[in-house]
């Protein structure tokens, strides 16, 4: 079997249907599986795994293991070349997996490949491709410097080596994640992409930045970015540096101080209301069964061409494919303050988000 495909899942019952949907359609032409973990979700999530895609592997705890141990079971079932670690809250293109296998194929000491991702308006997410975040770095980033935290040596449509790469999508050899040890367990949220990806690096492998392909990610649908997030995460980079950089006292001490401080600070940045003046649904052919369940402010098109600014584009994935729709929220991202919806048509919810920091919406129909 080439690829495994890990998805850990808590309470996106949604979100997760239309990831499932749009990995089916990705490895339609690979020999690969797909394998969800369920961390003990209150909602329905692992009925509708059972029900809707039943040649998928799901293993169901009874407690929220966290997310490097959650991993780490999928892994441990997993039976493929290579591994994709991807989160629940994405949309892969059809030809996702298919760019990154064939890259990863003429590489001869690969450690993970990232590709690049946006979020639900079409914004690029630069922790895509990272440095390490030595204390120095994390200092500066937390003052507002960011320039040596974020890899931009690479624009974000290059390939190139990058250190660390973000846990929402991550493809490597399970011979190499094996060899690791996988995702360190200290860590139960956050952190555990930033430590893999420097130890995937430690053991002499070299990690990549894939700009070629997109997928979104729909950043904060299992948590919110509140005071508790920002707690949580620099709590777990402060068992990065205990484990990586302690030889310094020095350095140990002011680090542990920087991050107490910073701990005590919401990450949440306040995001821009956006007036909306009509919605539209790119549907081909147009769905004349949809118009009736919509009320009459709704207009319909087949065509993603001259769609004025201040609209709500609901794109119908099933008709318009992935890919499509994925590139087309990305180009899009302009000054036409636009926000986007997938809408999967064959389970009748569309859902999107308009912000990086917030959780994103779901309308049934």
């Amino acid at each position: 079997m080439k690829l495994s495909v890990v998805i850990l899942n808590y309470n996106v019952r949604y979100f997760l249907e239309l990831c499932l949907r749009s990995v089916e359609a990705a490895i339609k032409n690979i020999e690969a599986e797909i394998i969800v973990v369920d961390n003990n979700s209150p909602d329905d999530s692992c009925a509708m795994v059972k029900q809707l895609f039943p040649n998928v592997k799901l293993i169901e705890n009874k407690e929220n293991h966290g997310f490097s141990k959650g991993n780490n079971m999928g892994v441990a079932q997993a039976k493929g070349e290579y591994l994709c670690i991807l989160n629940p809250d994405t949309v892969v293109a059809e030809d996702t997996f298919s760019k990154i296998l064939s890259f990863s194929e003429t590489q001869s000491n690969l450690g993970i490949v990232g590709c690049q991702l946006i979020d639900g308006t079409g914004k690029f997410l630069p922790e895509s491709k990272r440095h390490i975040p030595t204390p120095k770095v994390a200092l500066q980033k937390l003052i507002g410097n960011s320039k040596n935290y974020y890899n931009n040596n690479l624009n974000p449509n290059q390939i190139g080596k990058t250190d660390i790469l973000v846990g929402a999508f991550m493809v490597l050899k399970r011979d190499v994640y094996n060899e690791v040890n996988g995702f360190d367990e200290d860590y139960f949220m956050y952190g555990e992409d930033v430590d893999l990806s420097y130890k995937v690096l430690k053991a002499g492998y070299s990690n990549f930045y894939f700009g070629e392909t997109s997928i979104i990610h729909f950043k904060g649908e299992s948590t919110l970015k509140d005071k508790v997030y920002a707690q949580r995460f620099y709590g777990a980079m402060e068992i990065f540096y205990k484990k990586h950089f302690k030889g310094n006292a020095l350095v140990s001490a002011l680090v542990k101080i920087v991050l107490s401080l910073a701990s005590k600070r919401s990450l949440v940045e306040e995001s821009e209301v956006l007036t909306i003046n009509e919605t539209l649904v790119i549907s081909q052919p147009v769905d004349e069964q949809l118009k009736y369940k919509l009320d009459g402010t709704v207009r319909f098109s087949s065509s993603l061409k001259e769609i004025p600014s201040h609209t709500q584009i609901v794109l119908d994935a099933n008709s318009l494919g992935y890919k499509t729709s994925i590139d087309y929220i990305k180009s899009s991202n302009t000054s036409k303050q636009n926000t986007y919806r997938i809408w999967l048509k064959s389970s009748n919810f569309m859902l999107g988000s308009d912000s990086s920091v917030g959780r994103g919406e779901v309308v049934q129909l």
